[in-house]
């Protein structure tokens, strides 16, 4: 639901009614995953999408009839080797889908699509299996550990929903967790789907050159909070950057110092000045972050790994430098190396390998920890 939360929110200050159907599961191969959302008001307006086209006619039907009856309904879609262009996915993979039912002047449900499209963390908790009449049943978890919203008058089942949905909302997760009907840690009673939404990651590019230029694009397209720094005035304007969320004017490694940093932080590094790059990257390679890169030629990479030694950067920390940063796509222009470099970013952050799926048997889509799905795994097998 708070994929299309801009949307929504929309919605709720228009005071339209509509049913919002959820991906709360995924197995196999699936076009999106858990959290992704289509949206039916009451004129039949549609928003958002499950499926990316597989499905997409009988979920609308479902949030249609869940406007009329005003019921929270969970439905299973997935691939029919009788007819495998009838309703089903076709990609092998199997979604559950949860329609619920809401009204404008729902304070739950409006609140936390104003916080998400508003970009401030919170997390969504529903009901998604468990006893009737908590089907579809809400809470907002902002993160201070504070709730809105009930569970049908059921506190210790509340409050338990609540502490699973922060230590979900603290990491940023989206997916579902069990907790039993009485609000002990027990499996097996209660289904909650947990929407997290957090801050946008950060990407900070240093150096401020043309593949920069290009780069910042490359990162907010993939909804990054994207920073330039660079120490010479004249080049970081934001005249040179319009796209960035932020220009910063200092020697990149003290600003990498004093800024906020965490684990789905990315450093493209671009300078390839050794009197940039070196403190930098030592400071760098010592950081929690998701990604370290450095722009350079081959013999540029060679003589910034020994200066790098030099000052006792160890060899494990090496380990972690994407350099020369990018896939190896041919790229030549400014937009093709952006290309290249985001590509290998979500390579690095999902566990992909860069190789052409055609013919290669890799896995297709990945879970968190960068294995591929069952159905993947279970094709490369094959």
């Amino acid at each position: 639901m708070l994929d299309i939360a801009e949307e929504l929110n929309r919605w709720f200050e228009e005071g339209r009614d509509f049913a919002v159907a959820t991906v709360v599961a995924v197995s196999g191969s699936a076009p999106r995953g858990p959290g992704a959302a289509l949206a039916v008001d009451g004129d039949g307006t549609a928003i958002g999408s499950v499926s990316g086209g597989c499905v997409e006619g009988a979920v609308y039907e479902l949030c249609v009839q869940a406007l009329q009856d005003g019921r929270t309904v969970r439905e299973r879609f997935g691939y029919d080797d009788e007819d495998a262009f009838a309703v089903g996915l076709t990609c092998g993979g199997v979604i559950e889908v949860l329609v619920t039912p809401v009204r404008a002047d729902a304070p739950v449900f409006r609140a936390g699509v104003s916080a998400a499209d508003r970009g401030e963390p919170a997390a969504l908790a529903r009901v998604a299996r468990g006893p009737a009449e908590l089907l579809g049943r809400a809470l907002l978890v902002h993160p201070d550990g504070s709730y809105e919203g009930s569970l049908d008058g059921r506190p210790e089942l509340a409050r338990a929903a609540a502490e699973e949905a922060l230590a979900m909302l603290d990491s940023g997760r989206t997916g579902t967790v069990e907790v039993a009907e009485d609000g002990s840690r027990c499996p097996g009673g209660v289904t909650l789907f947990v929407e997290s939404r957090v801050s946008p990651p950060r990407m900070i590019v240093f150096g401020a050159v043309d593949f920069a230029t290009a780069l910042v694009r490359a990162g907010k397209f993939l909804g990054y909070h994207v920073t330039v720094c660079d120490a010479r005035p004249v080049f970081a304007t934001r005249a040179r950057f319009p796209e960035a969320d932020e220009l910063v004017v200092d020697w990149p490694h003290r600003y990498l110092r004093r800024t906020a940093t965490d684990g789905r932080t990315v450093l493209c590094v671009l300078t390839h000045d050794a009197k940039f790059d070196v403190p930098l990257l030592e400071t760098a390679l010592r950081l929690p972050v998701a990604f370290v890169g450095a722009m350079g030629s081959r013999r540029t990479h060679e003589d910034r790994n020994r200066r790098l030694r030099e000052v006792g950067v160890s060899s494990r920390e090496l380990a972690r430098l994407h350099s020369p940063i990018g896939l190896d796509l041919g790229a030549r222009t400014p937009e093709e190396t952006a290309l290249s470099i985001a590509a290998e970013i979500v390579a690095a952050r999902r566990g992909g390998t860069g190789v052409p799926l055609t013919g290669s048997g890799a896995p297709i889509h990945h879970d968190p920890d960068g294995r591929g799905t069952d159905e993947d795994r279970s094709r490369t097998a094959a």
